[in-house]
């Protein structure tokens, strides 16, 4: 996971690789209620290999809808959580259940949504609400290798890329909206699109982690971790 600094969600905008807009023939399947829009998302690490870690990327349409706020659990266990990335909707709540058989302190910084769980151990659940969009890196005060993030949309039009990296919108209306993208490594990059009733031609897009560096983050005190407590 990337560093603990937290910059505006917006700032936080990479380089888009140029995306196809809508054209005759399109492929995307119509429906009563909209039509899919289909792409595919690649990352680029060093020597223009594929990354194979584009599962946890999101995408999602801005303008297609209001998600609801609700509930999911991130587990501490094995010293990592899991899963590594969440997505929910302003006002939802996210349990951390410890199944380990000693404490951790899940906490983070993040200007968005700051808090700190606390020292709980085996068996025991503290929970946080996030309610301003943004994407929250999360970690453990006690085991610096752990790491999650959690991304706030208001949209409810999101989903995750295969392992190939393709992905699908479904029944989106038609209009004209902004795609999003967000990887760990890769940033966040966004494109305005346009869905026709009959969907828009498949999408390509890239990001690029070749130049991504592996930063230490500090601690919930915003001081660096005893060094042989650091595992990154």
């Amino acid at each position: 996971m990337g560093a603990s600094t937290t910059l505006p969600f917006m700032k936080r905008l990479g380089p888009w690789l140029a995306l196809g807009a809508m054209a005759a023939g399109a492929t995307g399947q119509a429906s009563a209620q909209g039509a899919d829009l289909r792409g595919k998302l690649t990352i680029l690490d060093k020597g223009g290999k594929r990354g194979t870690d584009v599962v946890t990327a999101v995408v999602w349409l801005d303008g297609a809808g209001t998600a609801r706020a609700g509930s999911v659990q991130v587990v501490t266990q094995n010293k990592a959580f899991a899963p590594e990335v969440v997505v929910v909707a302003p006002g939802s709540s996210v349990s951390f259940p410890n199944y380990d058989p000693f404490n951790h302190n899940v906490f983070s910084l993040a200007e968005e949504g700051p808090f700190d769980l606390g020292l709980y151990g085996r068996g025991e659940t503290r929970t946080t609400r996030f309610d301003k969009p943004g994407v929250i890196r999360v970690y453990c005060n006690v085991h610096a290798q752990m790491a999650a993030v959690v991304v706030v949309l208001t949209s409810s039009l999101h989903t995750r890329p295969a392992s190939d990296g393709s992905f699908t919108l479904s029944s989106v209306p038609p209009g004209r909206y902004q795609l999003h993208a967000w990887h760990d490594r890769g940033g966040q990059v966004w494109q305005e699109v346009v869905v026709g009733v009959g969907g828009a031609a498949p999408i390509e897009l890239t990001l690029d982690a070749s130049s991504f560096r592996q930063k230490p983050h500090l601690n919930k005190f915003g001081k660096p971790y005893p060094s042989e407590g650091r595992r990154y």
